[in-house]
């Protein structure tokens, strides 16, 4: 666990105690913020209470408008489009429960679209919006060393950023709202190459008999070397997949970005090659393996 950052307290919601929001909420607790978290399932939430309750500044609540009543501000990280739509429109939507000019902060992975929607519909009523998906994984939310790429406007930015580290290495504004979404499907066809090649790479090495344990390490430090390559590279040789990023999560964001490529006229080939290749290891059984189960489509040798 990293050294838990120190910021101006402030009153906050979190919204989504998935396997990314649970330690987030908690890393803002931790910073000495007062913090109200809802979820879908109310047992998750009464668990989280229960493990951060103690230091006196961690609460649930049964909507997200409950949540949101009184909070600067109030983060989400939910499922997709519509599952921020639900929790943030209606009469037990969060925007109905918080105050003028307060700010949402949405760290879901969803489209720039929804983004642009939230920031217009959140301005007509006084408040602010900043899309601000994350990067690093189920153990970089856990460690508080997320990457955090924002759009929205620039002086809200600098108001939310100190909070923000509380759960991150890197936290940059990147554009207007919309361009955080936009900078993340990047990140996810960055990634969905790199896993592709990286998979092939090490089922040759296998294939050829070279012990990938000793051969990986030594690729680590040259021009091959990656954050895939060094967090999973031994555990794709042993066939672990239980890394937190789900594989229909993967492919709910290249989804996302296929869709803005052909908005926007990009060619995708790979990428588009790479989510049919994730659409196998779902027929496969492997829908919760995280993403680096696509070399469970490539031929190896059994391990003795």
């Amino acid at each position: 666990m990293t050294q838990e950052k120190v910021q101006t307290p402030v009153k906050a919601a979190f919204l989504g105690l998935g396997v990314m929001g649970y330690p987030m909420a908690g890393h803002l607790v931790r910073a000495g913020h007062d913090v109200t978290v809802y979820n879908r399932t109310a047992k998750k939430a009464q668990q989280w209470v229960e493990e951060y309750g103690p230091q006196g500044r961690a609460r649930a609540a049964a909507t997200p408008a409950e949540a949101a009543a009184g909070a600067d501000i109030v983060f989400a990280c939910v499922g997709e489009d519509k599952d921020l739509r639900e929790v943030v429109y209606g009469e037990s939507g969060a925007m109905a429960g918080m105050k003028p000019a307060s700010v949402f902060v949405d760290h879901t992975t969803d489209s720039a679209d929804v983004a642009r929607e939230m920031s217009r519909a959140f301005a007509d009523k006084g408040m602010a919006f900043l899309d601000a998906p994350v990067s690093g994984g189920q153990s970089g939310a856990q460690n508080g060393v997320l990457t955090i790429m924002v759009g929205g406007d620039a002086a809200v930015f600098e108001r939310v950023r100190p909070v923000l580290e509380a759960y991150a290495c890197s936290v940059t504004r990147v554009g207007e709202a919309g361009c955080g979404q936009l900078a993340k499907m990047v990140n996810q066809i960055c990634i969905a190459g790199v896993v592709q090649g990286l998979s092939e790479a090490i089922a040759f090495g296998m294939n050829a008999g070279l012990d990938m344990k000793r051969v990986l390490p030594v690729l680590e430090k040259g021009a091959a070397g990656s954050w895939q390559m060094k967090a999973r590279g031994a555990t794709m040789v042993d066939n672990s997949f239980d890394f937190g990023f789900a594989v229909d999560w993967m492919r709910k964001d290249l989804g996302i970005a296929l869709s803005e490529a052909r908005r926007n006229g990009s060619a995708l080939p790979l990428t588009a090659l790479v989510d049919q290749f994730y659409g196998d290891v779902q027929q496969q059984g492997g829908r919760r393996f995280d993403t680096s189960s696509l070399i469970v489509r490539l031929p190896r040798p059994v391990k003795k």
